[in-house]
């Protein structure tokens, strides 16, 4: 016989606990184990004023940042949201059913506040490295590197062409957040100091990114993200942001060997990369360190287009005008 309609109640009181309702299988307690943020308030404590109300948790930010991460919620807005409605996001912020979640624009005035005065992402980016090299997944021996386009935030309706843009026409004091920066880093070699080649357009609400059709379509304007992979267990050991050029890709590779040697202590045996990477002086600074490149390189003396690859030292003959 078909059973009574099913009508919700009010209890009065409920038991409920969201450690019993989160499977023991669920991703979020394989990975829940291995993350560890203790060290975070201590690293955010001179961010943070002595007086007025309290601010929220940062490790509750960080964690809620992880799970938009994880399960590839990208915007802000609906990852509070999700947290706010899954049980199993609520345990791994460690949020009780009646705790309240942070507005999504708190992430925005984090991002581009304490979060980047302090280099925190930087911190636990470096920390996580570090233990993958002490579980033994990273031997610092074969490394690739390779950037990848992020497209910017940025309209070519709002751009200027190169022949009428003129940086020092801006007033500073006027300028909005991401033209500030733009200025600040002109003379920076991952931005404007790379190279000597004008982009064909500049956008001005985000001058900092670069005009690009890298894509092999319509063109936009993008940034690269360049990374350094231990191939053996293809974990990224450093990551560097820059404009999308190839000076200033070529210039990251060298920035993140220099810092994955001072921090980690890792002087790569090779070095595996894509012909962007295969200009005589960045060749030659690879050799200088004794690290082989294995590198399609472009060689433009006397023939049109020649690609060779390098392998062992040895075959490397040094020129003025670079390697062939």
């Amino acid at each position: 016989m078909m059973g009574p309609k099913q009508e919700a109640q009010a209890a009065l009181f409920y038991e409920f606990s969201l450690e019993d309702h989160v499977p023991q299988d669920h991703l979020l307690r394989s990975i829940d184990r291995f993350v560890d943020l203790s060290d975070i308030r201590q690293f955010l404590a001179e961010f943070y004023s002595h007086t007025g109300r309290p601010k929220i948790d940062p490790e509750l930010l960080i964690r809620m940042l992880l799970v938009g991460y994880w399960f590839g919620i990208r915007s802000e807005r609906r990852l509070c949201e999700e947290v706010h409605l899954n049980l199993a996001y609520r345990w791994f912020c460690r949020l009780d059913l009646s705790d309240p979640i942070p507005n999504h624009s708190t992430f925005s005035k984090n991002r581009h506040g304490r979060f980047r005065e302090s280099a925190l992402l930087r911190h636990l980016f470096e920390k996580t490295v570090a233990r993958c090299i002490a579980d033994g997944l990273v031997s610092g021996q074969r490394l690739a590197a390779d950037a990848s386009l992020i497209e910017a935030d940025a309209n070519k309706q709002n751009s200027t062409p190169k022949e009428d843009w003129d940086h020092n026409a801006i007033d500073p004091n006027e300028a909005p957040r991401a033209v500030k920066e733009y200025l600040d880093v002109l003379d920076d070699a991952a931005f404007g100091a790379a190279s000597e080649v004008e982009p064909k357009f500049t956008s001005h609400s985000d001058p900092a990114s670069q005009w690009t059709a890298a894509r092999k379509g319509p063109a936009f304007f993008s940034y690269s993200t360049n990374y350094l992979i231990d191939t053996d267990h293809s974990v990224i050991v450093d990551v560097e942001g820059t404009r999308s050029i190839r000076q200033a890709e070529v210039g990251a590779v060298r920035t993140m060997l220099d810092r994955i040697k001072d921090l980690h202590d890792i002087d790569p045996e090779r070095l595996i990369a894509d012909s962007a990477y295969g200009s005589g002086p960045m060749l030659g600074w690879l050799v200088d360190r004794d690290i082989k490149p294995h590198i399609p390189v472009l060689d433009k003396a006397g023939r049109t287009e020649v690609v060779l690859l390098f392998r062992p030292v040895c075959s490397l003959v040094k020129m003025d005008q670079g390697f062939i």
